[in-house]
């Protein structure tokens, strides 16, 4: 049986997180969905399907066949599983079958003649992926082997037990450097990686819940790290920094002041002071000195997200900032409980900015401008080469693409 793993038309509610990145990509505690998919079912997805925004950037930088680019296989039983499912056992059904979550697919197993029909289907609407279905049956399984994500908020308030379950098949214990003074407590519950360092009072606090700190991680000094938490590989903690219980770090992001049940997806950096919670951060983001999310609301109420242009009841008390790729603020800047700020926008002015921020924004106090895609662009290249990368040709066009694509969507 092969695994093909595809993104559904309701992607859009996760934007502006999926712009540049198929919703198997985003991050719940250790790893990414399309990961948890494979490590549930043993073996790398087959085939892939993303919508067509995102193929030519996907096949160019990434090892997985992409259907529609490459060639799709024609193994005649095949498991379609649904890009936005959180895996977390496998999960068996019947041949020629469907799970259905309400009017969306969550899983699907078919020959390849179904198979070819579905890959023209799965972007479209629920009427469609039932044509190319045909007569498949419908299935269930347990809700505890996978659910579907339908917000940003539920892979933030997943990631405290996807980290104490992905930390149950880590061997403890560290193969870096713990310099005198430095304090783990409940050490059974903690792994430091080859290359990382933890200086003198800094203080791990797995008590709670595990704490894993990938390869080659620098812990400055009076950093407190509290369990559950992930920290990726080449990251860099700043000293006296407050990393707390839920927070999940991509590599190579550098990291400051206080962050609570917090997604951070890599490359960005919140080097200085201010507080980060239960928030969700792309990658290449930069939030200045003292930049505050709020993450509740007075009156300890649901709080309502601005999604695709709906505001949308969480049903969470808590819920922070929801931050897409390339975007930057100013110092002492504070955003507003249940905020959503787009792709490449910059936020510097002393009072709140609006609860939804387009992409590509420049905010000030003077008032809101469009900022120039080519001018962000270029920005962009500056950014990514101090990381010792680059931006592909793909890479590219569809960051450019984006400005089109921001205007399609939002609006509120």
């Amino acid at each position: 049986m092969k695994l093909i793993v595809f993104e559904d038309a309701h992607y859009q509610s996760l934007l502006p997180l999926v712009y540049t990145r198929p919703v198997f990509k985003l991050r719940c505690g250790f790893d990414a969905l399309l990961h948890k998919v494979e490590a549930a079912f043993g073996q790398q997805a087959a085939g892939v399907v993303v919508r067509p925004a995102l193929r030519n950037a996907f096949h160019k930088r990434n090892e997985r066949a992409v259907i529609g680019v490459d060639t799709a296989t024609d193994d005649d039983d095949q498991l379609w599983i649904n890009g936005r499912a959180l895996v977390t056992a496998s999960f068996e059904i019947p041949r020629n079958s469907a799970v259905w979550r309400g009017e969306a697919l969550l899983a699907a197993r078919v020959d390849a003649r179904t198979s070819s029909l579905l890959a023209d289907a799965v972007s479209a609407d629920a009427g469609a992926i039932r044509q190319a279905l045909g007569v498949c049956r419908s299935a269930d399984i347990d809700e505890a082997c996978a659910r579907l994500i339908e917000y940003p908020w539920q892979l933030v308030n997943a990631t405290p037990r996807e980290i104490v379950r992905a930390f149950a098949d880590i061997e403890p214990g560290s193969r870096g450097i713990i310099y005198p003074g430095a304090h783990l407590v409940n050490e059974g519950a903690i792994y430091i990686g080859a290359g990382s360092r933890l200086m003198p009072c800094a203080v791990l606090d797995a008590d709670d819940g595990p704490i894993y700190i990938g390869d080659n991680v620098t812990i400055r000094p009076n950093v407190t790290i509290t369990g559950p938490c992930f920290i990726g590989e080449n990251c860099t903690i700043q000293a006296g920094a407050n990393i707390r219980e839920g927070t999940s770090i991509g590599m190579w992001s550098k990291i400051g002041g206080e962050v609570e049940g917090t997604i951070i997806h890599g490359y960005s950096n919140k080097q200085h002071d201010g507080f980060l919670g239960h928030s969700y951060v792309g990658e290449w983001v930069n939030l200045g000195a003292d930049t505050v999310t709020s993450d509740l609301k007075n009156t300890y109420g649901s709080i309502r997200v601005p999604i695709n242009g709906k505001l949308i009841d969480s049903g969470e008390m808590f819920v922070g900032s929801i931050i897409g790729d390339h975007t930057k603020t100013g110092i002492n800047v504070a955003l507003p409980t249940g905020c959503v700020i787009g792709f490449a926008s910059n936020i510097f002015m002393s009072k709140y900015p609006p609860k939804f921020v387009p992409s590509f924004s420049w905010l000030t106090d003077e008032g809101a401008e469009r900022n120039d895609p080519e001018r962000a662009l270029a920005v962009a290249h500056k950014v990514v080469a101090r990381r010792k990368r680059e931006l592909g040709e793909a890479e590219v066009a569809l960051f450019l693409s984006v400005a089109k694509l921001a205007r399609e969507f939002e609006s509120i």
